[in-house]
């Protein structure tokens, strides 16, 4: 039999998932604000380092050039509806905490708020700005990592499971939960050898 045939659709955003992430940030004038972002990951593991991508448009652009800090806020499921609604308006002239009912609370570390009631927080402080394009790339090393006691595990670490993030599917505009455990990382591969 042979292998299946691929289809060209042609240079896109299109891979799946995309984290759907809330970004934390103050402005000038120290209000908080947050926004949806998916274009962003884990790119250095020492030092421990995010990078997400801004448009150069969006309010939250502006906060981290000038603050150089940012939190990286992963909501649970349970919080879709706000999650979605953080990147449909902006901080510029809408109190995103007055409208939602969140709570911004001040990093210790970083010159940036986070959002009480998300499970899992990375903050983050820039290290470097790199112009792509439409988009701006930030790379923000993880100062910290601050974990709601209910979604770890009995090393004190988070779980998938109890987390319960939220992906997102670039271009076909949709939100995902996460499914089930299909192996260990790093052991499942030994079987083909």
């Amino acid at each position: 039999m042979s292998p299946p045939t691929k289809k060209s659709l042609g240079a896109r955003t299109l891979v799946f998932p995309a984290p759907a992430w809330v970004i934390g940030s103050y402005d000038r004038q120290g209000k908080p604000n947050v926004m949806t972002a998916a274009w962003g990951g884990i790119c250095c593991s020492k030092p421990p380092c995010v990078g997400v991508a801004l448009r150069r448009a969006t309010y939250t652009y502006g906060n981290l050039v000038d603050k150089r800090a940012f939190t990286v806020n992963v909501p649970s499921e349970k919080h879709l509806k706000e999650t979605d609604y953080f990147g449909l308006v902006s901080g510029r002239n809408t109190d995103k905490f007055a409208a939602t009912g969140l709570t911004p609370l001040g990093s210790d570390l970083v010159d940036a708020p986070y959002l009480a009631e998300f499970p899992l927080v990375l903050e983050c402080r820039v290290r470097h700005v790199n112009d792509l394009g439409l988009h701006t790339l930030f790379v923000g090393e993880i100062m910290d990592v601050k974990a709601d006691e209910s979604v770890l595990d009995d090393q004190g670490l988070p779980v998938v499971d109890k987390v319960r993030p939220i992906v997102y599917g670039p271009e076909v505009r949709t939100y995902h939960g996460v499914g089930p455990v299909l192996g260990r990382a790093f052991s499942a591969g030994r079987d083909l050898t």
